[in-house]
């Protein structure tokens, strides 16, 4: 028999990182008895400080503005319908970016699980370029280019999910995440363990929740869409997207997601299956910037992050669990 749940924070939470694995891996959690995740993925709560979001001004920034639940009564009342043992969570992969998110959670749930995906910080960003520019939203064809202007976006009040290289500094977010909360509450894992060995890595999070590791042995994928070249469609339609946004943004997100549906539809028709992959002078333009942060994260953890450093041609996360499974 189900009970209303006690009105008090999450038991864990997923706090990163974004384009890292973090859905398919709350989708395989949802699955589990024993544990209860919000129905709203990305509240957003502790981003907030129980104020509104900041009014960010990137392509479609508005929109998203308007999902964040950042009222602590409507937070709560997604854990309402927990069982009364069922361990509560939920899924932002910005918190571990957000300085004051991790600083919030620290002080509201000290004693909560907290559970990082850590992908390859240029295949990350590539990854999280990639999805803006298929929806017609990022103006920049090319992700060196794009990244180049994040300190300009930046200032401009672009939302953290157009900070491209910034979500991959994870040396710095997981330092100050561990002067706040003790190591023992914090589970790094890998994106490669999601692809490669996903009961193997569920096993893991099990045991570190504390519940039973039999239930789920398989991670969903994730939804991969076709490629949108850069051309006379792209540059014609991506701008009529993104006014749209502008002018939609004083709508409910819904409506504006039906009516830019078509468009993004024509954005899509005849793009490649194929996704580009980066390539050398890319990679290394890309990753060089994160080299400082990458040997700080290889100190706090203790880990190596070697294959980080050199080149990797990236992929989506079915094409690289095909390949594991080749």
């Amino acid at each position: 028999m189900t009970t209303r749940s006690a009105r008090r924070p999450p038991d864990f939470f997923l706090i990163g990182a974004p384009k890292a694995g973090t859905s398919a891996l709350h989708a395989a959690l949802a699955q589990h008895p024993g544990l209860f995740l919000s129905p709203v993925k990305e509240p957003k709560y502790y981003m907030c400080g129980d104020s509104p979001p900041p009014a960010y001004k990137g392509p479609g920034d508005a929109h998203s503005n308007q999902e964040w639940i950042w009222q602590r009564e409507r937070y709560l009342d997604l854990f309402a319908d927990a069982p009364q043992s069922a361990l509560r969570g939920e899924s932002t992969p910005f918190y571990l970016y957000n300085r004051d998110a991790r600083r919030r959670i620290a002080a509201d749930a000290p004693h909560a699980r907290l559970i990082a995906v850590l992908r390859d910080p240029v295949d990350r960003a590539y990854s999280n370029w990639m999805h803006l520019w298929m929806d017609g939203l990022e103006p920049r064809a090319d992700i060196v280019e794009a990244v180049r202007r994040e300190p300009e976006r930046i200032d401009n009040g672009w939302a953290p999910f157009w900070h491209y290289q910034g979500l991959g500094m994870y040396g710095r977010q997981v330092a100050d995440l561990l002067d706040h909360v003790p190591r023992e509450q914090v589970l790094l894992l890998r994106y490669r363990e999601l692809v490669s060995d996903p009961s193997a890595t569920l096993d893991r999070v099990f045991g570190f929740l504390g519940v039973d590791s039999a239930q789920v042995s398989t991670i969903p994928s994730d939804n991969s869409r076709s490629f949108v070249q850069d051309g006379p469609r792209t540059r014609t339609i991506g701008p009529v997207i993104r006014a749209g946004a502008a002018v939609g943004q004083f709508l409910p997100p819904e409506v504006w997601r039906r009516v830019s549906k078509p468009l993004v539809a024509q954005l899509h028709r005849n793009g490649d299956s194929h996704r580009p992959k980066l390539t050398p002078e890319q990679r290394t333009a890309l990753v060089e910037p994160h080299l400082p942060d990458i040997e700080l994260l290889e100190r706090v953890t203790g880990e190596s992050f070697e294959d980080w450093k050199g080149y990797r041609d990236g992929g989506s996360f079915e094409s690289r669990r095909s390949a594991a499974r080749a």
